[in-house]
């Protein structure tokens, strides 16, 4: 590419990714997905931990660090819908063939997309994650710790990444199936059932670790349980993602809209 057509794609970009900004700020069932991953996980953690906290601090396998961790189980209900509405809401609405006429380059239109909402997921997960661990270890009183625990900041941080990689995860498949009630209906059996039941049996307990929401969950594990460390859980993860959000690129360029 020439520098004068690098230079002439740059303010067309800008100009896609300033549309996507405007168009999840004006959608309020995006913005409040949004809040509620933040609302979700902060404020059913700070309610485990004031009410249980103490209690199960006593038990051999209490982690301090995970128990702040608790009310990601709700919060991360929130992501999946700001990732699938993200996509799927204007295959809902029909607007994306307004948007596709307007954007008539798919791969930029996409791109712009998960940019956007990535993004958004990483600031509010990292936000997310900061604000439970702290809030969760105030109430723990003595059996609290600090960031500088043993993986206690790389639990915070990592919150923002999983839930950043769930977003993008949950757009790539709303946009192969350009369904909101297809992808949810596909998505929350297994991050909410079939997973944690394969968690739980012995003969599939090894293949339910290399599962998206169980290998990126270890990153939140001080000590990471099974065949994966943190990081390698979360880089299978971001496997699981880039899988779907190419195959939501393929489909998106395939179909009409």
């Amino acid at each position: 590419m020439s520098p004068r057509t690098s230079a002439a794609v740059r303010p067309e970009v800008t100009a896609v990714i300033r549309s996507e900004w405007t168009k999840i700020r004006s959608v309020r069932s995006l913005l409040a997905s949004l809040a509620g991953i933040l609302a979700g996980t902060v404020g059913v953690t700070v309610v485990v931990c004031a009410l249980y906290g103490e209690a199960e601090s006593d038990g051999p396998d209490f982690e301090p660090v995970l128990s702040s961790f608790y009310g990601l189980n709700f919060g991360q209900i929130a992501a999946l819908c700001f990732g699938v509405l993200t996509l799927a809401g204007e295959y809902g609405t029909g607007t994306v063939r307004t948007s596709l006429t307007a954007v008539p380059r798919r791969g930029l239109f996409y791109g712009a997309k998960l940019a956007v909402a990535g993004g958004l997921a990483l600031a509010v997960g990292l936000l997310t994650g900061f604000c439970s661990f702290l809030g969760g270890q105030a109430l723990l009183g003595e059996h609290g710790v600090g960031l500088g625990a043993p993986g206690a900041l790389r639990a915070a941080v990592g919150c923002g990444a999983y839930l950043a990689l769930l977003t993008l995860l949950s757009a790539g498949v709303a946009a192969l199936l350009r369904s909101a009630v297809g992808a949810l209906g596909l998505l929350t059996p297994v991050v909410f059932l079939i997973s944690p039941i394969l968690g739980e049996i012995s003969a599939t307990r090894d293949i339910a670790q290399f599962l998206p929401d169980h290998a990126g969950w270890q990153v939140m594990h001080p000590v990471p349980e099974g065949p994966l460390g943190a990081w390698a859980g979360l880089a299978v993860m971001a496997g699981w993602t880039a899988a779907a959000v190419w195959a939501g690129r393929r489909a998106l360029e395939r179909r009409d809209a």
